[in-house]
């Protein structure tokens, strides 16, 4: 049986089960040429990764010099750590056959809804908001990892239920497993996290082949989710989302009106931005510098980024993360089965999610919902959780081209 997956995929799958894909084999001079020396890993992912790790650290230290007298360097060592750790974690997954993962997929479900419970009941509340506990050297947030954890667990259970794709009833147990950490997500509540959660289950379902019906089925009743949210039941005296909530959702839409309240970091952020033109302001980068851009080492980086390196390092720190992606979606076409396609599709849905969200919460075209940027934003769970993803996707890279080579194949790009 041949599976035909969503339409990022451009190869087709012989099995669900199967460790091989369907790849043209070329004359006896290009497989010769094919086996020689190759690195066992993705290099250009990992230059890319290596260079927004050294965009980050540099970013942070210009942006937190100040932040804690007597030591300009505090978050900066502990940036380097956080790096260290994903690093090593990253390599171990590397190292690993990714298929093996499959068969853990109750394990990391259940380590995923119970992360978050655990925060839910025993988190610190910054902000009004209950999203992290406190560890000695940094705060555990669930719904980071939660992200990868829920790329591995969904995309095991879309394998499992693949041969039925077509019944909506399947659709519906996939849509409900992705969407319950979600739902408890919200209660903490974490919009943002929420949201990339969506949108890998959104990703995985639809590189697995479900069909066009089930997702405008599913857009209905998400529309009218969020009408009865927005308007039905507050008018009913019955608050979904809380009041700052609705406002920082909203404040994007009128900045003038709420530059001194809930738009006022989206307003200093596209200061910062806008103030740093071609080439930046530097150390004249007085945003950042008279902390006028509370959140400048987390989730409004980017905007430290625009103002002190302009356009020039605005545009070199978007570039990797695109080149980033591309890799991840050539890797996505070099899978081995099914199963590693369905996990380089769902790193793909949330690094891009991130990124774009991120980038036009700080240029005032996306609303604020705490989204971090991956591997930039200050932050031990963002962090690790994406050098996971990263480790992943040279997982799957290693055991495709092995795959490959042990046929005498080559793989070939389209």
């Amino acid at each position: 049986m041949v599976l035909t997956a969503g339409p990022l995929l451009v190869r087709d799958f012989e099995d669900t089960m199967s460790t091989t894909t369907i790849i043209r084999k070329p004359d006896a001079a290009k497989s010769e040429s094919a086996v020689g020396f190759q690195l066992p890993f993705d290099l250009v992912l990992v230059l890319a990764t290596a260079g927004l790790a050294i965009c980050s650290v540099l970013t942070i230290a210009a942006a937190t010099a100040t932040d804690v007298p007597g030591s300009p360097d505090y978050f900066v060592v502990r940036q380097l750590v956080y790096f260290g750790v994903g690093g090593l974690l990253a390599v171990a997954l590397w190292r690993t056959d990714y298929s093996r993962l499959r068969e853990l997929k109750y394990f990391f479900y259940g380590a995923l809804i119970l992360s978050i419970l655990t925060v839910i009941a025993f988190g610190s509340v910054a902000r009004g908001s209950r999203r992290a506990i406190d560890l000695p050297l940094f705060s555990f947030q669930a719904s980071e990892l939660g992200k990868v954890l829920l790329v591995v667990s969904l995309s095991a259970f879309t394998i499992d239920m693949t041969r039925r794709a077509a019944d909506s009833r399947t659709t519906a147990r996939l849509v409900a497993i992705g969407l319950a950490p979600a739902a408890l997500v919200m209660l903490q509540p974490d919009l943002g996290s929420a949201l990339v959660f969506v949108a890998i289950t959104a990703t995985i379902l639809f590189i697995a082949g479900v069909p066009w019906q089930h997702f405008a089925a599913a857009g209905a009743v998400a529309v009218a989710a969020v009408v009865l949210a927005l308007a039905v039941l507050p008018s009913a005296g019955i608050n979904v989302l809380h009041s700052y909530q609705k406002d920082r959702l909203t404040a994007f839409l009128h900045p003038s009106e709420t530059s001194g309240r809930e738009g006022y970091q989206q307003n200093q952020s596209r200061i910062a931005i806008g103030s740093g033109e071609k080439t930046g302001r530097g150390a004249s980068a007085t945003q950042t510098k008279y902390n006028f851009l509370p959140e400048h080492h987390t989730d409004f980086i980017f905007a430290v980024v625009g103002e002190r390196w302009g356009f020039a390092g605005a545009a070199l720190v978007l570039s990797l993360y695109a080149l980033m992606i591309w890799r991840a979606l050539r890797i996505l076409t070099m899978a081995k089965n099914l199963y590693g396609a369905l996990l380089a599709g769902g790193i793909v849905a949330m690094l891009m999610f991130q990124v774009f969200v991120n980038v036009g919460m700080t240029v005032g075209i996306m609303p604020i919902t705490g989204i971090p940027l991956p591997l930039m934003s200050y932050g031990g769970s963002s962090l690790i959780a994406t050098m996971l993803a990263v480790g992943l996707l040279q997982s799957i890279y290693a055991q495709g081209r092995n795959a490959a080579m042990s046929q005498g194949r080559v793989l070939t790009f389209q």
